[in-house]
C-alpha cells in the first residue's frame, strides 16, 4: 500500500507541474481530470473513500465546465503541447524547485503519514470521512460560502484571461 501511495502522490505532483507549466487550456483540463483522480485516490488510500467521491464529482462537474468554455473562447490554432520545449523547461523548473522544498524538510518525515485515518481508532464507530463530512455541513458553513465565493471568482478570471484579442471562433457571440 505505501508504494502505492508513493506512486500516487509522484504522479500528483507530476500532473500539477503539467498542468501550472502549460499556457494552452486544452492540455490543462486534461490535465486537471487526472490530477482530480489522482487526488481522489491519494483520499481513498487514506480512508477517504466518500470524500474522493464528492471532490470527484463536484470538480469535474463543475469547473470542467468553465475549462471547456475557456478552451472554446480561446481557439488557438496551434496550442502549445507538453511536448514542447518551453513548456518542458518551465515544468523542469517546477519539479526542480519541489525537490529542493523536500530536500529542506526530508527530515521531518516519518512513516505515521502513510496510515489512514481508519487505522488510529480501534473502537470508533464512524468512519472518519463521514464524521468530517458532518462538520463540514455544521460547522463550516461560513467556508463553503468563502468557497463558493471563490470558485465564482475564478470563473471570472479564466473567463477574462482566455478572452484574449477578439478573434477567436466565439467572439462574435
Amino acid at each position: 500500500m505505501a508504494y502505492m501511495m508513493l506512486l500516487f502522490l509522484f504522479s500528483l505532483v507530476m500532473g500539477l507541474a503539467a498542468v501550472a507549466s502549460n499556457p494552452s487550456p486544452y492540455f490543462a483540463a486534461l490535465g486537471l481530470v487526472l490530477v482530480a483522480g489522482l487526488g481522489c485516490g491519494v483520499l481513498v488510500g487514506y480512508g477517504g473513500s466518500f470524500l474522493s467521491l464528492i471532490l470527484f464529482l463536484i470538480y469535474l462537474g463543475g469547473m470542467l465546465v468553465v475549462f471547456a468554455y475557456s478552451a472554446a473562447l480561446a481557439a488557438e490554432p496551434y496550442p502549445e503541447s507538453w511536448g514542447s520545449l518551453p513548456v518542458l523547461g518551465v515544468m523542469l523548473v517546477y519539479v526542480g524547485g519541489v525537490c529542493a522544498a523536500a530536500g529542506v524538510f526530508w527530515g521531518g518525515w516519518y512513516d505515521g503519514f502513510w496510515l489512514s485515518a481508519d487505522e488510529f481508532g480501534e473502537f470508533s464507530v464512524l468512519r472518519a470521512d463521514v464524521e468530517g463530512v458532518a462538520l463540514v455541513y455544521s460547522v463550516g458553513g461560513g467556508m463553503l460560502i468563502l468557497g463558493a465565493w471563490v470558485l465564482l471568482l475564478t470563473l471570472f478570471v479564466v473567463l477574462e484571461l482566455t478572452r484574449g484579442l477578439g478573434r477567436g471562433a466565439l467572439r462574435a457571440v
